[in-house]
C-alpha cells in the first residue's frame, strides 16, 4: 500500500505542558478525547507518554497507565504506541513499566545514548544540558520483552549511529524481527539536523523492507512530514513535539487533531491517502485487531 501514509499523533510528551499549550492532555478523559479526535482527523496510531493528571508530570504509575489505556481503547480504534522513553529523569525500571504492564501494538525502543539538550537559538546559550541514557544492554532487555509480548518496536533514531547500532543487533541478536519500523527524529540538540542528505542516509542505512516515519521537533514538524510523504515514509505530528499549527504566525494548535488534519493535506499533496488503523496494521505487519 505505497499510496497510504500512516499518521501518528504523539498526544503528549515529557516536556510540553499546559502552560505551553492548554490542549496537552493530562487526564485519562483528555487522552481519550485527543485520541478519538485524532482518529477522526486521519490518524491511525497514537503515541502516549503518561502524565500525572494533577501535576502533568511524566509518570508510569500503574493505576494512571491503566486508566489512560482503558480510556483510549474504549473510545477509539487507533493503534496504541506507548513510550518507553518516559522522561530524561526516569529510571530504566520506570521506563520499562509501560511494556511490563501493557501489551500495546507498538512501543518505542531506543538504541543509543545521546546528549538531549535545550538551547537558545537566539544566542546559543545552553538552557538544559541532559543525557538521554540508553545503554545497549537496556535496548536488548526492552527489545526482548517486546518480542516475548508481541509488541512491535518503533525504533527511535536521533542519529545515524543509532541505525548502525540496530544493524549490530540484527547481526548478533534475535529480538528484532523484520520488517523493522523506524522513527527518524530531527531537531533535538545532541541529535541530527534535518536536510535531504541526512534523510537519504537514513533511508539507505535501514535494512531492506523496513518502514519509517519522520519526526520533526518544533518548527521542523511539517517540513519533515512533507519529506516523509514525498519519499515513501510515514508521518508523526502532535503536541509532544510541536505546539503550533502555524509556526510563522505562532498560532497554537487547538489539539492534536488539527495537526493531523494538516498532515492529511500534506499526504494528499504528495498523492497519498491516510491509512486507517486496519491498513496501518497491514503495512506494519501486525496481527489483525481482535474481534469484538
Amino acid at each position: 500500500m505505497a499510496d497510504k501514509v500512516i499518521i501518528t499523533a504523539a498526544l503528549a510528551g515529557s516536556v510540553t505542558m499546559k502552560e505551553h499549550n492548554p490542549n496537552v492532555p493530562y487526564t485519562p478523559e483528555e487522552f481519550a478525547r485527543e485520541a478519538k479526535r485524532a482518529e477522526e482527523a486521519g490518524a491511525a496510531i497514537v503515541h502516549v507518554h503518561f502524565r500525572d493528571p494533577i501535576t502533568g508530570k511524566p509518570t508510569t504509575d500503574p493505576t494512571i497507565m491503566a486508566e489512560v489505556v482503558q480510556a483510549i481503547r474504549e473510545n477509539s480504534r487507533v493503534l496504541l504506541n506507548l513510550s518507553t522513553g518516559v522522561s530524561l529523569d526516569s529510571t530504566l525500571e520506570e521506563r520499562k513499566r509501560p511494556i511490563v504492564y501493557h501489551t500495546p501494538e507498538l512501543a518505542s525502543l531506543n538504541p543509543g545514548t545521546m546528549n538531549f539538550c535545550t538551547v537558545s537559538y537566539r544566542d546559543g546559550s545552553i538552557i538544559a544540558d541532559k543525557t538521554y541514557y540508553n545503554p545497549l544492554q537496556a535496548t536488548i532487555e526492552f527489545g526482548t520483552l517486546m518480542k516475548e509480548k508481541g509488541i512491535k518496536p518503533e525504533i527511535e533514531c536521533f542519529d545515524l549511529g543509532h541505525v548502525h547500532n540496530v544493524l549490530f543487533f540484527t547481526e548478533y541478536y534475535d529480538f528484532l524481527a523484520p520488517p523493522l519500523h523506524f522513527s527518524f527524529v530531527f531537531g533535538v540538540m545532541g541529535g541530527t539536523r534535518f536536510n535531504s542528505d541526512i534523510l537519504n542516509s537514513y533511508i539507505h542505512a535501514v535494512p531492506p523492507g523496513s518502514t519509517w516515519q519522520g519526526v520533526g521537533v518544533g518548527p521542523l514538524c511539517f517540513p519533515v512530514a512533507m519529506a516523509g510523504a514525498i519519499f515513501g515514509g510515514h508521518i508523526r505530528v502532535g503536541l509532544e513535539d510541536n505546539i503550533y499549527i502555524d509556526i510563522t504566525t505562532k498560532t497554537k494548535s487547538r489539539g492534536n487533531w488539527d495537526q493531523v488534519e494538516k498532515a492529511v493535506q500534506i499526504a494528499r499533496m504528495a498523492g497519498r491517502e491516510p491509512a486507517s488503523p486496519d491498513e496501518a496494521r497491514a503495512i506494519l505487519h501486525l496481527p489483525a485487531r481482535p474481534a469484538g
